[in-house]
């Protein structure tokens, strides 16, 4: 796990930012850190809050079903907020999505996700992150095509997300489109193209999910592409780049939080991955690696 850390006091390797010769990247203190709802132990939102913030994290990232079932969570999650539990965000946990080969999938994940800003909105989220497609097919996969042409695809993509950003702008929240890898979204896999998509859509209800998992597979340099991506990046997933907990790959987390904060990030960071050690293991080795990239970010000659 430490070896990830054995080159820090060398690698504030990437010169992210006009004034990083003068002054060492530091994350802002807006920066929180969350944890999807079915990675903590605990029956009730509260016994989870309450787990986590023990740890040092901050809210929770729900899972928002389809078929209207987050609607139905509302007087719980309501009842979770008055007791004092922070939500962070929500993720979709759906089966249909707005880049589905169906109009009729299309259309229920469009009416899925409207309901769930109104939802996070009312909860003191910061909005719901869903992808143009997840598992429907991949051009990297038997059969090998889409029915359809890429254009199209960006097309119907663009028309939904330009509903939807405009419902999460009158909510006061934000849909935050994530970019998959090539094997599970046969729409967007880089920053690069979620940023095209978000600004043909043309609201400032859309931002993108930054995803360290997907990003290990899909980019050429992480910390780059968060660069250039700028402040279309809203929202944060981490997980390492076998889809565990931080600080079991080989992920760069210095570099990756060094992006972040040039680009003067102020979201949440939510854990989203399959724990490799028991669930409060993979709690507070997450935090770990994330606070030892953050400690040596504003601390790069300590040690040395």
């Amino acid at each position: 796990m430490h070896s990830n850390y054995s080159l820090l006091e060398t690698r504030v390797s990437y010169r992210l930012s006009s004034n990083s010769e003068t002054e060492a990247p530091r994350l802002t203190d807006a920066l929180r850190l969350s944890v999807q709802e079915q990675l903590i132990p605990g029956g009730t939102l509260q016994e989870k809050f309450e787990t986590v913030t023990a740890l040092g994290y901050h809210g929770i990232e729900l899972r928002s079903a389809g078929g209207f079932r987050f609607q139905q969570r509302e007087g719980e999650l309501q009842a979770a907020v008055r007791d004092g539990v922070v939500i962070s965000s929500a993720c979709v946990d759906m089966q249909c999505f707005i880049g589905d080969l169906t109009s009729t999938r299309r259309m229920e994940a469009r009416e899925n996700l409207k309901s769930q800003l109104g939802v996070i909105a009312r909860c003191g989220g910061r909005g719901v992150v869903a992808p143009a497609s997840y598992g429907v097919l991949s051009k990297r996969l038997p059969p090998y095509r889409s029915p359809r042409s890429a254009e199209e695809d960006l097309d119907i993509i663009t028309e939904a997300l330009a509903e939807l950003g405009q419902v999460a702008e009158q909510e006061g929240v934000c849909l935050f489109l994530e970019p998959l890898n090539r094997y599970e979204d046969f729409i967007l896999n880089t920053l690069a193209q979620g940023v095209g998509a978000v600004q043909r859509a043309g609201t400032s209800g859309l931002r993108l999910c930054a995803d360290f998992y997907h990003m290990n597979i899909e980019e050429s340099d992480i910390a780059q592409s968060i660069v250039l991506a700028g402040e279309h990046v809203g929202h944060v997933h981490v997980s390492d780049s076998n889809r565990h907990e931080p600080g079991t790959g080989h992920v760069d987390w210095l570099s990756g939080m060094g992006a972040l904060s040039a680009i003067g990030y102020q979201g949440w960071l939510a854990l989203e991955c399959r724990p490799r050690a028991d669930l409060p293991t993979t709690l507070v080795r997450c935090h770990e690696t994330v606070v030892r990239a953050q400690a040596a970010l504003a601390y790069p000659g300590c040690g040395r």
